[in-house]
């Protein structure tokens, strides 16, 4: 980083593009003087339109722009923390910078006709490929039909309106970053779509040794967003969930400061659902992510999670 750039990298799709919009304000506001550069690059898990597993699972909408940043093409990196892989660390020599205030968790039903998701007929064609959203419709709506759709949310639309599918469920947050609230027929509540951990928040990474950036941007992070995330990262890493586990969770800060994370595990057609809530004071919330792991674990979920395919 020069004192009066600092080249931002990210993958190039149009929500992607805009997250990185939002940072370059809040960087604007803050360190007026300094000029941001956006660096977008054609992700792996962009270019691929199959089974994520396939491509190395999460890591293939991450690993092109961490060899920006550590190749010294980019000084920081915007990602959606949903998908950075926790199940192993960061790259080496790359670090978080900072955690944005998080957006809304949910997801949101798209349906044309306006169906809410309890009146939709039997047979209804569901557009994901997400195997968390796939198992939890499994179990509360057995009677809808999930069919495969990956691309992102532009083209998913897309596909909608040419009737691959007829609906779709869509995270709230990404619709909301490309200006397509308009589409939404329902936010589903998290009881009902319990959402992938780290939902909503951005991060920023950048160069474990560019202490002169960190300093610059770390004021861009949130306090509750960094409690949060950690406890999901750390649940996440030690279930040692692969892009094929249907794991969801999330954490919140309580109005007194307390902490708390809800997870669940599934098999893939629902049948099966462990499920974990606790509570951690103001401390550690590595410790609390830890925890509900090891009551997941003591249900089970190592063996279900084993047992799937990936």
């Amino acid at each position: 980083m020069s004192a009066d750039l600092i080249r931002i990298v990210s993958r190039d799709s149009p929500m992607a593009l805009a997250q990185v919009e939002r940072v370059r304000a809040e960087l604007a506001a803050l360190h007026p003087a300094t000029r941001t550069e956006v660096v977008p690059v054609r992700t792996t898990g962009d270019k691929w339109m199959g089974d994520l597993s396939a491509v190395e699972g999460k890591g293939a909408f991450t690993k092109e722009v961490d060899a920006a940043l550590l190749a010294g093409e980019a000084d920081l990196a915007v990602h959606c923390v949903k998908d950075i892989p926790a199940d192993r660390p960061l790259p080496a020599g790359t670090a978080f910078a900072a955690f944005l205030k998080r957006d809304d968790i949910r997801d949101a039903l798209v349906h044309p006709g306006g169906v809410r998701l309890d009146q939709l007929p039997v047979g209804t064609r569901i557009g994901t490929s997400s195997v968390r959203r796939v198992a939890q419709l499994a179990a509360s709506h057995p009677h809808l039909v999930c069919v495969p759709m990956r691309g992102n949310a532009n083209r998913r639309l897309e596909k909608l309106a040419a009737g691959e599918a007829d609906a779709l469920l869509l995270a709230v947050s990404g619709l909301d970053r490309i200006g397509r609230t308009d589409v939404i027929t329902e936010i589903l509540s998290s009881d009902v779509m319990c959402p992938p951990i780290g939902a909503g928040v951005l991060a920023l990474q950048c160069r474990e040794d560019d202490t002169a950036l960190i300093g610059a941007v770390s004021a861009l992070g949130d306090p509750a967003a960094h409690r949060e995330t950690t406890a999901e990262r750390m649940f996440l890493h030690v279930l040692q969930g692969h892009c094929n586990s249907p794991i969801a969770g999330y954490a919140q800060v309580e109005c007194n400061g307390d902490l708390s994370l809800r997870a669940k595990v599934f098999t893939p057609d629902g049948k099966t659902v462990l499920n974990a809530h606790e509570w951690a004071s103001r401390l550690d919330p590595a410790t609390l992510g830890t925890s509900v792991a090891v009551s997941l674990l003591r249900q089970g979920a190592r063996e279900l999670i084993d047992g799937i395919a990936h």
